[in-house]
């Protein structure tokens, strides 16, 4: 197989990949779900302080905690920074419905073949937060230590979950071709 082919076998299991979670309406709503999930943990997380003192006290705070951390994150890192947060939580989305696929489909004696979008949601969780994740472990210094205020970490956490995806392909589809058999 040459390279052509192999880009070419990648784009389109990133494709089937990403359009898995419209083809039914329980992929849907669970992409819609998971999405926001991830995005509101992603931008509370970005000033983890803030956002657990206003939700202590009381929960009719989170509308203004939501909009408050996500002008906050646009103001401090521009468009950029927002679309990353934007594109992990629709990627994490995805993924995180193919792999509930993957596993309904093969049980868990199959979980091998999960391995295809299970590194990409470590690397989503991990990255996507930067800031946040290393202030809720105690290591909020460390980012100064990243070029870019962790934006390189960001996008490279991005690049690994659209690398699994593309590798793990439609989950009801097998990706593996046999060569030479026809």
């Amino acid at each position: 197989m040459n390279w052509d082919e192999s880009v070419g076998r990648f784009g389109r299991n990133l494709s089937n990949a990403i359009r898995y979670p419209f083809e039914s309406w329980y992929g849907t709503v669970g992409f819609v779900l998971v999405t926001f999930g991830t995005y509101i943990l992603l931008i509370l997380s970005t000033m983890p302080e803030f956002a657990l003192q206003m939700l202590a006290d009381g929960l009719h705070w989170f509308d203004y905690v939501l909009v408050s951390l996500t002008e906050s994150v646009y103001l401090t890192n521009g468009a950029t920074g927002l679309g990353i947060i934007v594109t992990y939580a629709l990627l994490t989305g995805v993924a995180v419905v193919n792999a509930v696929a993957q596993l309904r489909l093969v049980g868990l004696s199959g979980a091998t073949s999960v391995s295809g979008v299970l590194p990409g949601l470590v690397a989503s969780g991990c990255a996507s937060c930067g800031a946040g994740l290393l202030a809720f472990l105690g290591f909020a210094g460390g980012l100064t230590l990243l070029p870019f205020d962790g934006t390189l970490l960001q996008v490279g956490g991005l690049a690994l979950l659209l690398f699994f995806l593309g590798r793990a392909g439609h989950p009801e589809q097998c990706v593996v071709s046999l060569e030479g058999s026809q």
